[in-house]
This record gives structure tokens, sequence and C-alpha cells, in this order.
């Protein structure tokens, strides 16, 4: 049977950050790791990985446990945390890393449950030599 990819959460579809890389850095200053256990960050690091550029992913349950030291129930859990996080949306058999911006207003998460709460400090991604020059400032 071919899964048919389709967006979960069209509210949360992911950018490619201006920054140098698909792991947002919002997720470490913006504290979305924060009080995350091993296995869930272990998840949505291979999701980020595997995701196309919408963000979506379809591998199942038995793939990713044979490729993360994850069993079934450590899966289950690191999935539910990352939706209560509103990191995720899963709707079996697709995975959707969200955008780590607040959802339009009105719109739903899609199934990735509540997005992440009120947001710290600035809201727009800084260059390597911004946080570099933070850092001397900060020395």
């Amino acid at each position: 049977m071919a899964v048919i990819k389709r967006v979960l959460c069209p509210q949360r579809l992911r950018q490619v950050p201006r920054q140098f890389s698909w792991i947002d850095h919002r997720l470490v200053r913006d504290r979305h790791i924060v009080g995350r256990s091993a296995e869930a960050l272990s998840l949505y690091l291979f999701l980020v990985t595997v995701a196309d550029g919408a963000g979506l992913s379809y591998y199942s349950d038995q793939g990713i446990c044979q490729l993360l030291p994850l069993d079934a129930a450590a899966l289950g859990a690191a999935r539910r945390e990352l939706i209560a996080a509103g990191l995720i949306a899963y709707q079996k058999p697709l995975y959707q890393v969200l955008a780590l911006d607040a959802p339009a207003p009105g719109g739903g998460a899609g199934g990735g449950g509540p997005g992440p709460g009120p947001r710290r400090g600035v809201s727009r991604p800084l260059s390597i030599g911004q946080i570099l020059a933070g850092m001397e400032r900060a020395v």
C-alpha cells in the first residue's frame, strides 16, 4: 500500500531558517528542548533529518525502532512528548516536524497539540557574527 503524503498542519509548515541548518537555533534559544527526554530529542533529531522540505516523514514505528535505541513503548512516549510540546504532528503513518513559530490565529495544531508558550527574547534568527559578537560582550 502506497502512503500518500499530505501536510498535517499547513499553518505550521516549516521553512528553512535564515541560518545555516534545518535545525533551528530557536530550539535552544527559545528553550523548546528544556525538560525534554533524551528519547524525545533523539526522535526529533531523527525526524528533522529524514523529513522532506515540508517536514513530512512516514517512517514506521518498526523502522524508527530499528534505527534509534528505542523500543515501541519508549517511541510512543517520545512521540507523545513531542506532540504535547508542539514540536511535531502525527497521524499514522505521517509525522510532520512543525515550525517553531506560534500557529496562526484561529489555527489548530493539526494533531500536534498546543504550540509552545510565549517566546522569550528576539524572534528573528541571528547570524553567526551576531551570536559571536554577543558572546564577546558576555565575556
